[in-house]
C-alpha cells in the first residue's frame, strides 16, 4: 500500500489551504509544518506548491479533458490531488510515474474520498501515457493558456507593451526568480563562500549578487542580517532614492529598502511607517540594529499626520504584485481585474501623502511591483495634475547620480535608460534583467505651496 511522503502531505495541506482560501502560500511555506522537513522534503514540498500554482491554470485544463464528465464539479481536496500529479507527471521528469500516481491517490484517500481516489488514479494514468500537448502562443488568449497565466491579465499586457513583451513577462512567469542578495560589507561573501554559497555580481547594481549555489537562508551571515534576501529591483527603488538629512519610508515593511536608505545615508534620520502593529513590530526587530537613527511609526500612508518634512520620501506603496508572479504564482488566481481601481485610490492617496511630508526641493520616490498602468502612470498623473509645484526628476541624472557613485556600472545605467517610458518613468519588465516587474517614478517638489 503507498503511503504519501511528509513532503507531499505537506504540499497538500498549503495548497488545499490556498484552494479554500484560508491563508497564502509564502507564509505556510515559511510555516511550522515546512520547517520541521528535512532540507530535501522542505525543497520538494516548495516545489511542488509553487510549480501546482504556477501550472494550475494549464493544468486543469489537461486534466479536465479526461474526465468522464468533463463539466463535473470536483471537491477541493480531489482537485489538488490531481494538480500534484499532474505535475509530476508533466514538469518533474525526476520523479517515477508510479510515485506521482499513487501518492496522489493516497492524498485523496486520506482526505476522505476513498471513491474518487479510484477516479483521481484513472485520470493521472491517462495523463501517463497520453500524447504531449502542444499549445500554439500566437495570440494573448493561447499564450495565456500555454504559459498559464489568466487570459485577462495578459492580454492587458499584450496591448499595453506588444506580444514578445507580453510572451517574456508569462515565461518569467514560470521560472524560479533569481536569488539576489545585499551584503553588509564585500567580506561577507568570503563567509558565505566558506559556507558553501558562490556568490555572482548583479545584473544591474554593484552592491547587489546573485547565488549561483548553495543555500544562504543556512548561513550565519543570513542569520544574523548581513546578507539580505532582496530582488535587485527593489534594491534598485531605495537606490533612487538618494541622499538627504530626514528621511520617510512611508510603507517600510518589511524594512529592506529602509535598511539600503540608513546605509546610504549613515547620518541621517529616519522615520519607518506602518500600519499594522505586527508588521511594525516586526520592522523594528530588523532595523534594530540602527539604533536611535530609525523611528518606527506605526501610521497609515495615507494619512500621515507629520509635524516636520524630508527631503526624501519613499512610497514603495501596495499594490496588485503583478510584477511578482514568479516569486508569487498564486497572486495569478486570486486577483480580479476589477481590483486595480481600488487599489488604485489607495495608492493616490498614498502619494499625495507623500509629497505633503516632503520638503520644498524634496524628493519622493514612488514605487511599484505591478505591471498595470492603473498602479502606475496614470497614479502619477492623476496627482501630478493636482501639484503644479511637482516635477518628475530626469530619470538620466538619477541614473548618472549612482553611476558617479560607483553603485552601478556604465553599461547597466545604459541599458535601464532603454527603459524609461516616454513620461520619464523607469519600468522594469519581469525578463529583462532577470528581476521581478518594477514601475519608479522619481518625483521633486518645488518650492511653491502645496
Amino acid at each position: 500500500m503507498a503511503t504519501a511522503s511528509a513532503a507531499r502531505k505537506a504540499a497538500y495541506a498549503v495548497l488545499l489551504a490556498v484552494e479554500r482560501g484560508q491563508a497564502h502560500s509564502d507564509d505556510l511555506l515559511r510555516g511550522k509544518a515546512v520547517r520541521a522537513l528535512s532540507m530535501a522534503d522542505r525543497n520538494l514540498a516548495t516545489a511542488l506548491v509553487l510549480g501546482v500554482l504556477r501550472w494550475q491554470i494549464r493544468l486543469d485544463r489537461q486534466l479536465q479533458v479526461l474526465l468522464t464528465r468533463p463539466n463535473a464539479k470536483l471537491d477541493a481536496e480531489v482537485r489538488v490531488a490531481l494538480r500534484m500529479g499532474a505535475l509530476q507527471l508533466l514538469h518533474m521528469d525526476r520523479i517515477p510515474a508510479r510515485a506521482a500516481i499513487d501518492e496522489s491517490v493516497e492524498l485523496a484517500k486520506q482526505a476522505g474520498h476513498r471513491f474518487a481516489a479510484g477516479m483521481v488514479n484513472a485520470v493521472l494514468r491517462k495523463l501517463a501515457v497520453a500524447p504531449a500537448t502542444k499549445f500554439p502562443e500566437e495570440t494573448a488568449e493561447e499564450l495565456a493558456l500555454a504559459e498559464a497565466h489568466p487570459a485577462w491579465m495578459v492580454e492587458r499586457w499584450a496591448r499595453s507593451y506588444g506580444m514578445e513583451a507580453a510572451r517574456a513577462i508569462c515565461r518569467h512567469g514560470q521560472t524560479q526568480p533569481a536569488l539576489a542578495v545585499r551584503l553588509a560589507e564585500d567580506a561577507v561573501a568570503a563567509e558565505l563562500a566558506a559556507e558553501g554559497v558562490r556568490l555572482e555580481p548583479g545584473v544591474l547594481l554593484r552592491g547587489a549578487r546573485v547565488v549561483a549555489e548553495g543555500d544562504v537562508t543556512r548561513t550565519v551571515a543570513f542569520r544574523e542580517g548581513r546578507a539580505r534576501i532582496q530582488d535587485e529591483g527593489s534594491q534598485l527603488v531605495a537606490e533612487l532614492a538618494g541622499h538627504g538629512s530626514a528621511i520617510l519610508d512611508c510603507c517600510a515593511a518589511p524594512g529592506g529598502k529602509t535598511l539600503i536608505l540608513a546605509e546610504r545615508n549613515p547620518q541621517a534620520r529616519l522615520v519607518a511607517c506602518e500600519w499594522s502593529a505586527q508588521r511594525v513590530a516586526q520592522l523594528r526587530e530588523r532595523l534594530a540594529g540602527l539604533g536611535e537613527r530609525v523611528e518606527c511609526r506605526q501610521a497609515d500612508a495615507s494619512a500621515l499626520a507629520e509635524r516636520d518634512t524630508f527631503d526624501v520620501v519613499l512610497a514603495d506603496v501596495p499594490c496588485s504584485g503583478t510584477g511578482t508572479l514568479g516569486r508569487n504564482p498564486e497572486i495569478r488566481h486570486r486577483l480580479r481585474a476589477e481590483e486595480l481601481a481600488r487599489q488604485a485610490e489607495r495608492q493616490r492617496a498614498i502619494l499625495r501623502a507623500a509629497l505633503d511630508a516632503a520638503s520644498a526641493g524634496g524628493r519622493v520616490v514612488y514605487s511599484t511591483c505591478s505591471l498595470e498602468p492603473e498602479e502606475n502612470e496614470q497614479v502619477v498623473a492623476a496627482v501630478l495634475a493636482e501639484r503644479p509645484e511637482v516635477r518628475v526628476a530626469a530619470m538620466r541624472e538619477c541614473l548618472d547620480a549612482l553611476r558617479c557613485e560607483g553603485a552601478m556600472g556604465d553599461d547597466a545605467a545604459e541599458r535601464l535608460l532603454a527603459c524609461v517610458t516616454p513620461e520619464g518613468f523607469l519600468r522594469l519588465l519581469p525578463g529583462v534583467f532577470g528581476t521581478d516587474g518594477f514601475f519608479i517614478a522619481v518625483l521633486e517638489r518645488g518650492g511653491g505651496a502645496a
